[in-house]
């Protein structure tokens, strides 16, 4: 930490703290995020190591980058890049929406980042307003990676307890164990509705209300998820609908949404329906989605693809800490391939000490000290009651479930749903009846 000068903390949770702080030999703002001393917690060490072992595999313009992480006096320290301002902040701004033509800039950059992060084999889990980071000049950024978690298995069960309920797919809400992918594709959907109107798509109170609400709108679930619902919910289901409307064929999710939304041009129906379809198997995958007439069309794409670029150029004249990792990376992809193209096998001896036992020490973690794992990482509207979790990647917060924490009165009366976890960064968290209503804590 001697080359940071520490400005603030920015949030803070059970497993460490997050700072705003200045590099001081290039006065570059970062944020850092501090663990707990990981010798004395098994669980936060393993927290550790997982979250460290993600985000060293990703790296590309749409997603935060991680510039370094260090051990010292026990503690595992991970340095970001600093941005204070999220796609909530400007829906809260704005009112009413973004604009179709802001939305479609905002929506192809999460969908590159998303694509990315898939073609690493990456479920982000978590895609929302408050993960989205927003430069000056309009580069998105996903960031908050606590409940991502890499999928090498088709059949691999996972976790149903992840991702924000606004933005939760219906494979999430009944259950099923074996989702993938799709449910990223699911909450672009959700959030691309929101940019365009102001309003989420699908706000529900609790998870039996979120499934009553997506039913409502776009039809019964698929054969394979009606099956699924447990009793106990089925019956609270049908204090609001029919048996019929659970089971049976789904709707036309296109004639759906066009009777939600009557005055949109059929290329963004479409566009919404193709990530908002009730069968898993057939939602579109991030890359189809890039390739979507939405984009494809009036040279969209070429024309906003060499804006960007020149705008990362400008901005990367600010982030010297990140400019410096992007080009080592580069200059240690070149020498790989160059060395495959001489058709050689090549290796180097790294001298390790591994006499030492000196934790007190600062250390650098490597990619092949970590065990491949998920991590799991939150950030959430406010609510009344928090439950404060451990915290993950700028502005997040690592989910664990039967975490006790904090209560804080929330002061608004605009009312949002509420999984039951909480962020410690910009908002707080969720109670367990599912109330919850917008409050700013921190800026980061």
């Amino acid at each position: 930490m001697e080359k940071y000068e520490m400005l603030e903390i920015v949030g803070e949770g059970s497993y460490g703290v997050v700072m705003k702080c200045r590099h001081r030999e290039s006065g570059q703002f970062v944020a850092i995020k501090r663990f707990l001393e990981t010798e004395e917690d098994h669980q936060v060490r393993e927290m550790a190591f997982r979250e460290i072992r993600m985000l060293k595999q990703l790296c590309h313009d749409n997603l935060v980058n991680m510039i370094e992480v260090f051990r010292q006096r026990k503690r595992f320290y991970l340095v970001f890049e600093y941005l204070d301002h999220t796609l909530l902040d400007e829906l809260e701004r704005i009112g009413n929406g973004l604009g179709w033509e802001v939305s479609r800039r905002h929506v192809y950059q999460i969908l590159r980042g998303l694509s990315f992060c898939h073609s690493r084999n990456v479920m982000h889990r978590d895609i929302k307003p408050e993960n989205i980071l927003v430069s000056p000049n309009g580069v998105i950024k996903l960031c908050d990676f606590g409940f991502a978690r890499f999928t090498n298995s088709v059949n691999e069960s996972c976790t149903d307890y992840v991702a924000t309920r606004w933005y939760r797919a219906p494979e999430l809400l009944v259950g099923d164990a074996r989702y993938g992918k799709a449910v990223d594709v699911w909450a672009v959907g959700c959030l691309y509705a929101e940019l365009l109107t102001g309003d989420a798509l699908f706000p529900g109170e609790s998870d039996v209300d979120q499934l009553y609400r997506i039913t409502k709108v776009l039809g019964r679930l698929c054969t394979r998820h009606q099956t699924m619902i447990s009793p106990g919910r089925s019956s609270q289901m049908l204090r609001h609908t029919s048996a019929d409307e659970l089971v049976g064929p789904t709707h036309s999710s296109v004639v759906s949404i066009r009777k939600l939304f009557p005055t949109w041009n059929s290329m963004t129906v479409d566009f919404l329906s193709q990530c908002l379809r009730m069968d898993p198997e057939t939602r579109a995958t991030s890359v189809a989605l890039l390739q979507h007439p939405l984009f494809t069309q009036s040279n969209f794409v070429d024309e906003f693809l060499e804006q960007l670029r020149n705008i990362i150029a400008d901005e990367a004249t600010m982030n010297p800490l990140t400019t410096k990792k992007l080009e080592k990376r580069r200059s240690t992809m070149y020498n790989l391939t160059s060395r495959n193209v001489l058709h050689r096998w090549h290796m180097e001896v790294v001298s390790q000490d591994t006499k030492s036992n000196d934790r007190t020490a600062t250390e650098t973690i490597e990619t092949t000290q970590l065990h491949q794992s998920p991590l799991l990482l939150h950030v959430d509207r406010l609510q009344k009651v928090r439950h404060f979790d451990p915290i993950s990647v700028l502005p997040n917060a690592t989910y664990v479930r039967k975490l006790n924490g904090f209560v804080s009165t929330n002061k608004y009366t605009h009312t949002l749903p509420s999984p039951d976890f909480k962020q410690f960064c910009s908002y707080t968290s969720i109670n367990d009846k599912g109330e919850n209503s917008r409050q700013r804590k921190t800026r980061y």
